[in-house]
């Protein structure tokens, strides 16, 4: 909740209530389905999963910027 808003305060617009919940539910869902289809494919438990996850996308990140 804390990013929604704060790109609502940036740009001095404010969504409705039911788009915050809906974009909220999307987020968390594909979080979800991120680790959950990390840990089965790795078989891990799910902390674990959630750490490669984010590590997988940091590097991501860092070789489209051309770090690496």
């Amino acid at each position: 909740m804390s990013y929604f808003e704060q790109v609502q305060n940036a740009y001095n617009y404010y969504w409705p209530l039911e788009m915050v919940h809906e974009r909220l539910d999307a987020k968390m869902t594909a979080a979800f389905h991120a680790v959950h289809k990390m840990a089965r494919s790795k078989q891990v438990h799910n902390r674990l999963a959630a750490y490669l996850v984010a590590v997988e996308r940091v590097a991501e990140a860092a070789k489209l910027r051309g770090w690496v």
